[in-house]
């Protein structure tokens, strides 16, 4: 059985530390720092200096925790598709898993062969085929598809500053021939209704989205909580099973294909994206981003992933000695 955190915020808090304990992680993932890789396939990410880190908590009353480079702006890249598939559950509500699954690939990420075996049915939404979809929803639901997400960021975190990396758009747009493959693929199959060129435009908008940890973690605060005031008027509109399918499946298909291997060791479902955030939802305490650009061979950030394993540890040892 998956070790789930069981904390509630309270004297506990006081006995953990949450800030020395932010403060001992950054300095124990300081030599990892130099490990990893920034993805070669988007080339402006590789401009980006891999020597950061950052982390943020943001609690259900409201309390925030942040150590390094938490108010550093990164591309939030597929970190995006969790928050696409939150509008679009807003929007459509469950009809949207009528051409979506919510079972894990077993492939990569950008897997072209199992569309063509599977004669063009996607397995989830957070792997392209299914964020191609997902997209396909906000080209038809909004008259600006590009800007509906941000705007809902910019409501859900209470802060404008968030905005699009253009640059980090355009190389991703002038390099994206294998998303490309994956919508015309999807389009002979009758799985996309827009045009291909209006979804790729759209999805490379949202993946080239920046923002810091705190804002990630504001965003992703309504999924932990029942009181839908945390994320304003953006997200509002989410039912409690629509959150519980969101967090089954980062639970089980948000980390790639070390989606069960995160869930082994963290128990938690979590969303990474190759910009090197990774998001971690914490039941009754709130929501945890951690940052930090150099990835780990299957795409996940090396540094991120080993902070958040090292708080939920510390945690879950305070949590197992309290009274």
């Amino acid at each position: 059985m998956l070790k789930q955190v069981a904390l509630r915020e309270g004297p506990l808090f006081e006995s953990v530390g949450i800030p020395e304990l932010m403060s001992q992680i950054l300095i124990q993932v300081q030599p990892l720092l130099s490990q990893g890789r920034v993805p070669a396939y988007i080339p402006q990410l590789q401009t980006v200096d891999q020597q950061q880190f950052g982390m943020a908590l943001v609690t259900l009353t409201g309390q925030e925790f942040a150590v390094g480079n938490a108010d550093v702006a990164f591309s939030i890249q597929s970190i995006s598709k969790l928050f696409a598939l939150m509008l679009v559950l807003e929007r459509v509500g469950e009809r949207v898993w009528t051409r979506v699954g919510r079972e894990p690939s077993g492939t990569p990420f950008n897997e072209l062969v199992q569309i063509e075996q599977e004669k063009g049915a996607v397995r989830n939404p957070f792997i392209n085929a299914g964020a191609l979809v997902i997209t396909d929803f906000l080209c038809a639901g909004y008259a600006q598809p590009e800007l509906s997400l941000l705007q809902a960021l910019r409501r859900s975190a209470c802060d404008d500053g968030i905005d699009i990396d253009y640059a980090v758009m355009r190389s991703e747009r002038e390099t994206c021939h294998r998303n490309a493959a994956i919508a015309y693929l999807l389009k002979s199959y009758g799985r996309l209704d827009s045009p291909v060129d209006l979804i790729l435009d759209t999805y490379c908008s949202q993946c080239a989205i920046t923002m810091n940890c705190r804002q990630v973690a504001r965003s992703a605060l309504c999924l932990v909580s029942r009181d839908r005031s945390f994320s304003g008027d953006a997200f509002s509109k989410l039912s409690a099973q629509g959150k519980r399918f969101l967090s089954a499946l980062m639970l089980t298909c948000g980390m790639y294909n070390a989606a069960g291997e995160y869930a082994a060791r963290v128990g938690l479902p979590l969303k990474s994206g190759v910009g090197g955030g990774i998001v971690a939802l914490i039941p009754r305490i709130g929501v945890l981003c951690a940052w930090s650009p150099g990835l780990d061979d299957i795409g996940n950030s090396l540094v991120a992933g080993r902070a958040i394993e090292l708080f939920v540890q510390s945690v879950n040892t305070a949590s197992s000695g309290a009274v």
